[in-house]
């Protein structure tokens, strides 16, 4: 078995957009027996089918069927996101200005901007293709330092050491990717394709993509006693690496009554709104079609799966700044290395209740684990997660968790070592344990 923190190191560097993250996802699958299904298939499934679907490249479900059918025994499910805030390519992303050729981007998601200030930054994501018949898509990551938001000096911003550093996402985050007689955008794209042989594409053959910048660094291991975890898009690939390393741990282990799954959504950073998003129909699709293609159907399998099914929404948890402690509830302040965050909030910005929130605490006991917890300031606005919409959406039962981390939406986190085999171990017990919660 690989070393848990070293090999969500590999997963995060091998991921820098959602659609890389979901073919990371998808080959971890099919090297522990999953086999892919389209959302054109008729399902026919039976008691031990390992299956996953990808949605729009950047969504996936897996699941293995249970002994029984799910309407009689219901669906244990974890889901997680794969995006991350970041600087994405405009359609026409061409700029020239002051001798030097330049990007234009838009920020994705809630982006600490100062942040993406003087790094070595990449391009990757997926490209259309002109083919016959319907364009063809391709990924493709430059993987090496390519891009670069200078700051401005502090000779000519001495206001910045008393004001503060502002800045105004239109005017000063426009990356600079070299001199103005640089090959534009589409030539770019169409010889780094050539060079790695993805595709012999042409500048005219490049229809469109979905291009974002990625912090080029690679993920390390850092503290006096090797600690800390400092790698980018922590959130949320940390919880989309625990899923299916459960997953994929759990399907070594003898079939339960109830069917195991993963959902693994985009577009969560943006409000989830999206044709792979949690307020889209991804999970109630799979979920329908799981039900009624296991041996011919169940009446009203759907309703009755879902009421005997449970969803872990995983999405990592704020631990409490040095720095900025009164920036958090003083009675619940996570701390990085202790272990699983249980997230709660009166308004619902967390699914969690009384009764999911047992269910989780007893899974963490089982593993010899106490769980933290969370909630924000009252006077504080509380981030959400995919676990409401979930909720709402299918009808489950639902409980929000995550890891602790620092320096969340940066372009670079800070999570602790210690806490990535823990959540594992948790999830493992999730998809074995019996009980009936």
């Amino acid at each position: 078995m690989p070393d848990p923190v070293r090999d969500l190191l590999d997963f995060i560097d091998r991921s820098p957009t959602p659609y890389h993250a979901v073919a990371e996802s998808a080959r971890r699958l099919r090297a522990t027996g999953f086999q892919q299904l389209t959302e054109n298939d008729i399902w026919e499934l039976l008691p031990g089918d390992r299956r996953y679907v990808v949605r729009n490249e950047g969504t996936l479900v897996a699941f293995e069927m249970g002994s029984v059918s799910p309407a009689d025994a219901g669906f244990r499910i974890i889901g997680a996101h794969t995006d991350s805030p970041n600087l994405r390519l405009r359609p026409q992303p061409d700029v020239t200005s002051h001798g030097y050729r330049q990007l234009a981007v838009e920020p994705y998601g809630g982006v600490l901007l100062h942040t993406w200030l003087d790094r070595d930054l990449s391009l990757a994501g997926r490209v259309m293709l002109r083919a016959e018949g319907m364009p063809r898509t391709v990924l493709l990551d430059f993987g090496r330092p390519l891009l670069r938001i200078p700051n401005l000096a502090i000779h000519l911003s001495r206001e910045t050491q008393d004001e503060g550093l502002k800045l105004n996402p239109q005017r000063h985050l426009v990356p600079v990717i070299g001199l103005e007689d640089c090959p534009g955008a589409n030539e770019l794209i169409a010889a780094e394709l050539r060079a790695q042989g993805i595709a012999p594409a042409e500048r005219d053959d490049v229809l469109g993509f979905d291009l974002m910048t990625y912090d080029h660094q690679q993920s390390s291991v850092a503290g006096i006693r090797g600690e800390l975890i400092l790698a980018p898009r922590l959130d949320n690939l940390a919880s989309c690496h625990a899923a299916i390393t459960a997953l994929t741990r759990a399907a070594e282990d003898p079939l339960r009554p109830f069917a195991r799954m993963v959902v693994l959504y985009d577009h969560e950073e943006v409000g989830s709104r999206s044709v792979g998003g949690a307020a889209g129909t991804v999970l109630i699709d799979a979920l329908d079609r799981a039900v009624s293609g296991f041996k011919g159907g169940e009446p009203q399998g759907l309703p009755r799966a879902a009421a005997r099914s449970l969803l872990i929404s995983a999405d990592m948890a704020h631990a409490v700044h040095p720095n900025y402690a009164d920036k958090h509830e003083p009675g619940h302040q996570p701390v990085l290395g202790r272990g699983p965050v249980i997230k709660v909030h009166a308004s619902q910005a967390y699914a969690s209740d009384a009764g999911t929130v047992a269910m989780f605490a007893a899974l963490c006991q089982r593993v010899g684990l106490e769980p933290q917890h969370y909630v924000s300031r009252s006077d504080l606005p509380c981030g959400s997660t995919i676990g409401p919409i979930s909720a709402a959406r299918v009808g489950v039962r639902t409980v929000d968790v995550g890891n602790p981390m620092l320096s969340m939406h940066s372009c670079r986190e800070m999570a602790g070592v210690a806490d990535v085999e823990p959540m594992i171990e948790v999830f493992g017990a999730f998809f074995e344990d019996l009980s009936s919660f």
